[in-house]
């Protein structure tokens, strides 16, 4: 179903047709692009909230600069969906983050409008303070560079430091704060409270209302209007004596706060600092999920990406089963930290700006002395944990795999080489789904288990993530320990078992066969299952091992493996190369066994979006493909003569 954009909208194919229309007629075009944005989502899905807080901002910087030659970077990623529907993808915008589809957050290779790739957050003053310096490097001074950032991503730590290289700079770049007070789940900190703190200070904003009078009078003034910004610079500086300006601290021409909303004010604000050479910040204060009733008073963390709604009532639809169905991962994950800290009191919970992706809030609500919510700081994250780990206490530090990434110094230099035992619980492992590369969890297998005084492990299903969780709880000196799990249902209806410890590094045989062994690592060893039982049917029997541990691998169990089996088949959601394969094949070298092994796993390559069991498919490791190999591996080898 093709969703029909308003009168205005459907004339809008690039920012050279929203340039055609009167200014008058902006705020009737906010209107439509708001609507349609309501419209497509309400029906197949996706971010909601954060896109609807900027439409009036995204009209107004399209309407005022010269895209794409004046760069406009995002962040976060999820904000640019009016962006993408105003430069030329209004009607493919249904097929986003669907398989095969336009991408959930701004593509460089889908489109010259989307100048940085954006999914994780905090990029976009470094990326345009990049592309500014090159531009000034290049001698092109009337280029324009603007970083939009929002949704929390001011708390991590590479915007600080973009920041600070921005004030010394002399570039012509424009950072625009997207104040809204929320990432995905409210904005912590003292930066939140700080900016909280500018916007309600009546002092602050009388003055700021002449300011802002005096700045719309710019354009009037020709030759003498660097003496105007200069008055209003000296201004700004002389009223805040008695309130200290962060952002002017580091050298940055701060304007704010301005109504985000207010599109013919920003439209005219925009004008105005664009004649302003330099680093400048302005400050938008806008409201998540403006203009949707439900989304703008609601609850702003269930409407950020809500799945389909009803766009008349607010009601979301959830799907309805006929029998119970196995929780989420990281649902079974929260309330077990909770079961585990309620009898060890020395365990914390941890985790950067992700409570309810995570559901480490369910710890926050019950234990708030004891559980964590950072900011989007992954590398403050990890390194807090180890802090805790030195004093005795035992931190369970939840990160996304793909976001565990950012943190990947703080794990070698903090962590493994002073030997802490910090538990690092790493959710949506292996494909993300829609959100697409940029989310999907491929290579932590690969780049933990290279890592010294690091134990890798993953659960295959509910049951036994308690139980690496328990025994991840009990006493140990030293070793980090890491336990992946993916997005989404494990396959435990019934899944509160009594927990038990794992003798660490072991695996175990999950059914016997014949000539043929499949190996498996985590959830995706339940498709492993699902291929025997079929081929059972046929009267063809192979085993199934669940290696449950990466490092230290079951050197025993891979000692029967290869002993009876010459025929092995390796499957992992993680990347092939350095994956479990890898170091299956690193064992048979180091024993000199020989064996015809076939490695499946996610390819060297990036793999874009889709329904997690449309990219399994695609890299051959759902039940099919699985199957298929196993079908090639057993077929009789034919006499040449």
């Amino acid at each position: 179903m093709l969703i029909k954009p308003g009168k205005l909208l459907s004339r809008i194919e690039s920012p050279e047709d929203l340039k055609k229309l009167d200014q008058a007629q902006l705020v009737k075009l906010c209107e439509e692009l708001r609507q349609f944005i309501v419209d497509n989502v309400s029906v197949y899905g996706g971010h909601f909230g954060a896109s609807l807080g900027v439409i009036e901002l995204t009209v107004a910087l399209h309407y005022v600069f010269n895209t794409p030659k004046d760069q406009l970077v995002w962040d976060v990623g999820h904000q640019a969906y009016g962006h993408k529907i105003l430069t030329g993808r209004k009607d493919v915008f249904h097929t986003n983050r669907m398989y095969g589809g336009i991408s959930g957050f701004p593509k460089r290779k889908e489109s010259e409008y989307d100048t940085f790739g954006v999914g994780h957050s905090s990029t976009s003053i470094s990326a345009a303070l990049g592309m500014a310096m090159a531009s000034k490097y290049n001698g092109d001074l009337e280029k324009q560079h603007i970083a939009v950032i929002g949704d929390g991503a001011l708390t991590g730590g590479i915007a600080f430091e973009g920041l600070n290289h921005a004030g010394v700079s002399d570039s012509n770049i424009l950072i625009i704060l997207n104040d809204n007070c929320m990432s995905i789940d409210p904005n912590v900190g003292a930066l939140k409270d700080y900016l909280t703190d500018i916007t309600t200070s009546q002092t602050y904003n009388k003055f700021k209302d002449e300011v802002w009078n005096l700045l719309g009078k710019l354009s009037h003034f020709g030759k003498n209007a660097q003496e105007i910004v200069s008055k209003v610079e000296n201004g700004i500086k002389s009223t805040l004596l008695s309130q200290s300006n962060f952002f002017e601290s580091l050298n940055l021409r701060y304007f704010g706060p301005v109504d985000g909303h207010d599109v013919d004010h920003m439209v005219a604000v925009l004008k105005d600092l664009k004649q302003i050479k330099g680093p400048k910040i302005l400050h938008c204060v806008t409201t998540k999920g403006k203009g949707f009733g439900p989304a703008e008073s609601g609850n702003k963390t269930t409407w950020h990406a809500p799945g389909t709604f009803d766009k008349i009532t607010g009601e979301i639809f959830k799907k309805v089963h006929d029998k119970p169905q196995p929780p989420k991962y990281q649902d079974v994950f929260g309330n077990t930290l909770v079961e585990l800290a309620r009898d060890n009191e020395k365990i914390m919970g941890i985790t950067p700006a992700m409570p309810s992706g995570s559901s480490m809030n369910i710890m926050m609500k019950e234990m708030p002395e004891r559980a964590f919510d950072v900011g989007i700081a992954e590398q403050h994250a990890v390194t807090f944990s180890a802090g805790l780990a030195t004093q005795g206490l035992i931190p369970f530090c939840n990160i996304y795999s793909s976001f565990m990434q950012r943190a990947y110094d703080q794990v070698v230099h903090d962590v493994c080489i002073q030997n802490l035992p910090v538990n690092f619980c790493l959710d949506r492992a292996g494909f993300a789904g829609a959100d697409g590369p940029t989310h999907h969890g491929a290579y932590d297998i690969a780049y933990f288990r290279c890592l010294p005084n690091m134990i890798v492990a993953s659960p295959m299903n509910e049951s036994e993530l308690r139980n690496l969780m328990y025994t991840a709880s009990l006493p140990r000196e030293d070793q980090a320990f890491s336990i992946r799990y993916p997005r989404g249902q494990g396959v435990l209806p019934e899944w509160k078992t009594p927990m038990e410890e794992i003798e660490i590094g072991t695996g175990r045989m999950v059914k016997e066969g014949e000539e043929l062994a499949i190996l498996t690592i985590g959830h995706i060893g339940n498709y492993a299952v699902e291929v025997c039982e079929e081929l059972s049917k046929q009267g063809i029997e192979v085993a199934h091992y669940d290696m449950r541990f990466v490092k230290p691998l079951d050197e025993e169990l891979l000692h029967d493996v290869f002993s009876n089996f010459n025929k092995v088949v390796t499957v992992e959601d993680g990347c092939i190369q350095g994956g479990m394969g890898s170091a299956i094949l690193e064992f048979m070298a180091d024993n000199n066994y020989q064996a015809n092994v076939v490695r499946l796993g996610i390819p060297d390559r990036i793999v874009e979006h889709g329904e997690q069991m449309e990219l399994h498919r695609e890299c051959g490791f759902d039940p099919e493909g699985i199957k298929k190999v196993v079908m090639q591996m057993l077929e009789p080898v034919s006499n040449p003569s």
